[in-house]
């Protein structure tokens, strides 16, 4: 695109450290981008645990039903993790066993921890983006982190539904 001949749209400037701002995003960024690919994938892990505590809670079958649909989007984030992981090194993401999640104290507090787990996360993947080459690796990031944004709003939806 035109970033590449230094013309960005509308008078944006790159943030210092972006993809486009000169820093070298070469084999450094990668393996920093594959290392944070590798805790993602325990992460995605980690979060599908947790949501299928809360879909185990969950007061209403509508709310059920919400949590499952986020705990699927969650599978197919590792999934996706695991193919970019593999397509770049050759070799699959090694899992270290982490200590299993705290059960919330509620239900409310569970939805809390998820909504902000959630803002969280597309903090950190936007960093794998950045470091990615263009093309399908950078799409799927992007397709994770719309997800990841659609959860929030989701479990925003669920909070205010349960919030007294």
């Amino acid at each position: 695109m035109y970033y590449s001949y230094g013309f960005y749209p509308h008078g944006y400037t790159p943030v210092q450290g972006s993809m486009t701002s000169g820093t070298d995003y070469g084999q450094n960024c990668l393996q920093s981008a594959l290392q944070h690919i590798a805790e993602a994938v325990q992460g995605e892990r980690n979060d599908e645990l947790f949501y299928q505590y809360l879909i185990s809670i969950a007061p209403t079958q509508e709310e059920k039903e919400i949590i499952a649909s986020i705990r699927d989007d969650e599978r197919k984030h590792n999934r996706m993790f695991r193919r970019i992981y593999r397509e770049f090194t050759g070799q699959e993401v090694n899992i270290i066993e982490q200590e299993p999640f705290q059960k919330p104290r509620t239900y409310v507090d569970g939805i809390k921890r998820a909504l902000f787990g959630e803002l969280s996360a597309v903090e950190r993947y936007r960093n794998i983006k950045r470091c990615l080459p263009q093309g399908m690796y950078r799409d799927m990031l992007f397709e994770i982190i719309t997800d990841e944004i659609k959860h929030a709003a989701k479990y925003n939806y669920l909070f205010t539904l349960n919030k007294k």
